[in-house]
C-alpha cells in the first residue's frame, strides 16, 4: 500500500505495479495455502478428540447413572460436541489469530511510534470490555446453559413415563414441573442476551469510533510530516490488523466460554471416573460368593439400606432370599452384582471386590435379572446375546432353557422381532423369561435374579426351576430372591432379610424350620401349592 501510493503513482511505472502485484498474489497464495493447512489440521484434530474421548465419556456417564448420582447424559454427550465443533469454529481461529496483533502494532510502530502507542491504547480499551463481558455474562451464560440441560432431562425423563402419566390424569402437573424449570432458563436465557447486547452495543461504538480516530491520527501525522501519504492507508489497515483480533475474539466470546465449559465439565466426569480405566484383567471367575460385614446405602440417600451381611457361597450351590417387602432383597441384588458399592465391608467374586471389576471383562460371566425388566432396541436375539455378536447355538440354548424358544418362533419374526421402546410388545411373563435367558446366556459362573417368579404362570415356575437345576450342574451360583415357595424347595441354602438386616443363613431344610419360628404369634400357616410338600410354603410367610 505504501508503495502503491508513494511509488507507483508518482512514477506512473506500471512495471513497478506489475512487480508489487505479482508479489502480492503470490503472497496471497502462499497464506490461503497456510489457511488450507491449518484448518485440515484442526479438522484432523477435533475428529481425534472426539474418538479419544466420546467412548470414555459415555462409559463415565452411563456408570454414574448405574449408580444413580447426578448425571445429565445429554449434557455430557453434548459438551464433547461443543468441543469438537469449537475446534474448528470461528472463534478457535480468532484466538490463534490473536498472536499476530503485536506483529501488527510493531510495524505501525516502524511508521511512527504513535500509530503503536494508539493501536496498543486501543487494543487495551477493548481487552477490557472483553473482561467486562466475560464477568457479567459467563455466570448468566452457565446458569442458563445448566437450567435448559435440567428441563431438557426433566421433559425426557417424564416422557418414559407418559402412558402412566396420561391414564392418572397427570399430564397438567408433569407440565407444569418442566415449564417451571422451562422457564427459568428462558429468564436466565434473557438476561444474559440483554447484558450481551448492551456490551455489544458499547464494543460496536469502539470499533467504529477507534477506526475513524487512528485514520485521524494519520492524517494528523502526514500534515505535520512525519509521515507519507501512503502511510496514513497502510498504517490504518496495519492498526486495523492488530485490533480487529481481539474484536473477533469478543464477537464469539459465547462460544468460547461454551466451549471453556464443556472442558471443565468433560474434565471434572472423566477425572473422577479415572480408576475405572486402570485395571488389570483378571481371569474368568469361578462363582465363589464371601460377603463380610457388607452394609449398602443407596444412591443419593443418607440412611442405610442393608447392613450386616455375612455369607459365602461355594460355586455351583443356589442361594434363595427371603423376607418381608422393604427388606432389602433388591437392595442385596444390586449389591452383589455390583450395582451398588459397599457402604462398609465387602462383597467379593473369586477373592475380587466386585464393584471394582472391570464388568465390561466380568460381564459375559454373570447374569442378572432386575425386578423392573427393560430390553434394548435391537431384535430378541440381540438383547438375549447382549447387544454383542449373536451366536446363534447359545441364544437357542439360552432360550429353550428357561422354555421360550416355542413362543419366540411364534411371534411375527421370531428371534429377528425388534423389541425396545418402538418395537414388539411382550407380555410380562413373557419379558421376564426373556431376560432370564439373557442372564443365562452363555452359561455364566454368577448370577443373581431379582423375583424371578413374580410374572410367571405354573409352566413359566416349572422352566425356572429345570433353569435352576441346570446352571447347578454347570458349577453356576445361582442367588434369587423371592416371596413365592416353589423355588425355594430347590435350593442349597436360604438367607433370610428382614428390615435390612440378615437374620439367617444356612442349609434351606434347616432354615425352613427356622423362619417358622420367626413368624408372629398366632399367623395362620401359609397354604401350599397344589402338590407341593407342606414345609416349602414357610417362607410364603415372611
Amino acid at each position: 500500500m505504501v508503495n502503491l501510493y508513494d511509488r507507483v503513482l508518482t512514477s506512473r511505472s506500471l512495471a513497478t505495479l506489475i512487480s508489487l502485484v505479482l508479489i502480492v498474489i503470490a503472497l496471497y497464495i502462499f497464506w490461503s495455502a497456510l489457511n488450507w493447512v491449518r484448518s485440515r489440521l484442526l479438522i484432523r484434530l477435533s475428529l481425534h478428540v472426539d474418538w479419544d474421548l466420546a467412548a470414555e465419556v459415555f462409559d463415565a456417564t452411563f456408570r454414574r447413572h448405574v449408580t444413580r448420582r447426578n448425571i445429565n447424559t445429554h449434557q455430557a454427550l453434548s459438551s464433547v460436541q461443543k468441543l469438537r465443533q469449537f475446534m474448528t469454529g470461528p472463534a478457535l481461529i480468532a484466538v490463534l489469530d490473536t498472536p499476530f496483533a503485536p506483529l501488527f502494532m510493531v510495524l505501525g510502530g516502524i511508521f511512527h511510534i504513535y500509530l503503536a502507542i494508539f493501536a496498543i491504547v486501543a487494543t487495551v480499551v477493548i481487552m477490557l470490555s472483553t473482561y467486562v463481558t466475560q464477568k457479567i455474562t459467563t455466570p448468566l451464560l452457565r446458569s442458563a446453559n445448566e437450567a435448559s440441560a435440567e428441563a431438557s432431562r426433566l421433559a425426557a425423563f417424564n416422557l418414559r413415563h407418559a402412558e402412566a402419566a396420561y391414564a392418572l390424569g397427570m399430564h397438567g402437573a408433569i407440565r407444569r414441573r418442566w415449564y417451571e424449570r422451562h422457564r427459568e432458563f428462558v429468564e436466565l436465557q434473557a438476561n444474559a442476551g440483554e447484558s450481551t447486547g448492551l456490551l455489544g452495543g458499547f464494543s460496536g461504538f469502539l470499533s467504529r469510533a477507534l477506526m475513524s480516530l487512528q485514520l485521524s491520527l494519520g492524517a494528523y501525522l502526514a500534515i505535520e510530516g512525519y509521515i507519507t501519504g501512503g502511510m496514513v492507508i497502510a498504517a490504518s489497515l496495519l492498526i486495523h490488523k492488530a485490533i480487529s483480533p481481539i474484536n473477533r475474539l469478543l464477537a464469539n466470546w459465547s462460544d468460547i466460554v461454551a466451549a471453556r465449559q464443556a472442558y471443565e465439565y468433560l474434565n471434572t466426569l472423566l477425572f473422577e471416573d479415572e480408576a475405572a480405566g486402570l485395571q488389570m484383567k483378571l481371569p474368568a471367575p469361578a462363582g465363589r460368593l464371601v460377603v463380610t460385614d457388607a452394609a449398602a446405602v443407596a444412591p443419593g440417600a443418607t440412611s442405610v439400606a442393608i447392613t450386616g451381611l455375612n455369607f459365602t457361597v461355594e460355586p455351583g450351590r443356589t442361594v434363595a432370599v427371603v423376607g418381608p417387602s422393604a427388606s432389602g432383597k433388591s437392595c442385596l441384588a444390586r449389591l452383589l452384582t455390583g450395582v451398588w458399592k459397599p457402604a462398609r465391608g465387602s462383597v467379593r467374586l473369586d477373592g475380587v471386590e466386585i464393584f471394582d471389576w472391570n464388568h465390561d471383562e466380568l460381564g459375559p460371566w454373570i447374569g442378572y435379572v432386575p425386578q423392573e425388566i427393560d430390553f434394548f432396541e435391537g431384535t430378541i436375539a440381540e438383547n438375549i446375546a447382549r447387544l454383542g455378536a449373536v451366536n446363534p447355538d447359545k441364544v437357542v440354548a439360552a432360550a429353550r432353557l428357561i422354555g421360550i424358544h416355542e413362543t419366540i418362533l411364534a411371534l411375527p419374526k421370531g428371534y429377528d422381532t425388534v423389541l425396545g421402546e418402538s418395537g414388539h410388545t411382550l407380555s410380562a411373563g413373557q419379558r421376564q423369561r426373556v431376560a432370564i435367558a439373557r442372564a443365562f446366556y452363555g452359561m455364566p459362573k454368577f448370577v443373581v435374579m431379582d423375583e424371578p417368579n413374580s410374572n410367571l404362570d405354573e409352566v413359566g415356575e416349572q422352566a425356572l426351576l429345570k433353569t435352576i437345576a441346570t446352571a447347578k450342574q454347570h458349577g453356576c451360583t445361582v442367588i434369587l430372591t423371592t416371596q413365592r415357595p416353589r423355588p425355594v424347595g430347590v435350593v442349597d441354602d436360604l438367607l433370610v432379610l428382614r428390615d435390612g438386616a440378615q437374620l439367617r443363613y444356612g442349609p434351606a431344610k434347616v432354615m425352613l424350620e427356622e423362619v417358622r419360628k420367626l413368624r408372629p404369634a398366632g399367623t395362620a400357616e401359609a397354604r401350599s401349592q397344589p402338590g407341593e410338600k407342606k414345609a416349602v410354603a414357610a417362607p410364603q410367610l415372611t
